[in-house]
């Protein structure tokens, strides 16, 4: 039986379509529609936590993003795509590895929860928000001027980890990349990868890719 994707639509968990993508894994990819917004019961019953990406494998379940592309690269891939610690960008690979989703997302989330609550765009909490958003983009601009991926020259499971918050993401929080440019050309080198494309097509077929300065027009929140 192959791995089993569950693929919420515009969700964090076309990062495990790409994955696997990029491992040449195959897999069975089953998708749901947002009811409106959050995941329908079906998806939420697969896994305590009820939410995408959730992966079987077999006996095994599997829920949190970060656990998933490192089972199914362990697991699957022979490793390929996560650094050894006696690689010389390991401690790289491993910060942006989990910087993504433990920073990063977070900020995110609440940025959109702010837009939700229809909070003061002049308060303080939006205004916190904002400033460590871009705090985050000029550090992770910063990172990405001289390195073509985040380990350096070697693409790596961090990127797959970095891809949503930065493109997908900008659905449900707005913001812009105008201030930084090589995150774009970082973009445009993730949008290049046939992987990538063939993830994308078959997890959210005719979505407009948020690949540029700009965040989509279209909102989900």
């Amino acid at each position: 039986m192959p791995l089993t994707i569950h693929h919420l639509h515009v969700s964090t968990s076309e990062r495990i379509i790409w994955l696997c993508e990029e491992l040449g894994i195959p897999y069975s990819l089953k998708t749901y529609t947002r009811t409106p917004l959050l995941a329908p019961p079906e998806l939420k019953s697969l896994h305590p936590q009820g939410s995408a990406p959730t992966i079987q494998d077999g006996p095994i379940t599997l829920a949190e993003t970060g656990a998933c592309v490192e089972y199914i690269a362990r697991k699957h891939g022979d490793g390929r795509l996560l650094l050894d610690p006696s690689h010389a960008a390991y401690a790289d690979y491993l910060y942006w590895f989990h910087w993504a989703n433990g920073t990063f997302m977070p900020n995110i989330g609440r940025i959109m929860m702010a837009k939700m609550a229809d909070l003061d765009p002049e308060g303080q909490v939006v205004k916190y928000n904002q400033d460590r958003l871009e705090k985050s983009l000029a550090m992770l601009d910063a990172r990405v001027k001289e390195n073509a991926w985040l380990a350096g020259e070697e693409f790596t499971a961090a990127d797959v980890m970095m891809g949503f918050p930065l493109t997908t993401a900008r659905y449900f929080a707005k913001f812009s990349l105008e201030k930084y440019p090589n995150i774009v050309d970082y973009l445009g080198r993730i949008g290049e990868r046939s992987a990538y494309k063939r993830a994308m097509e078959k997890g959210d077929p005719g979505m407009e890719l948020a690949l540029g300065v700009e965040a989509p027009s279209k909102s989900f929140v």
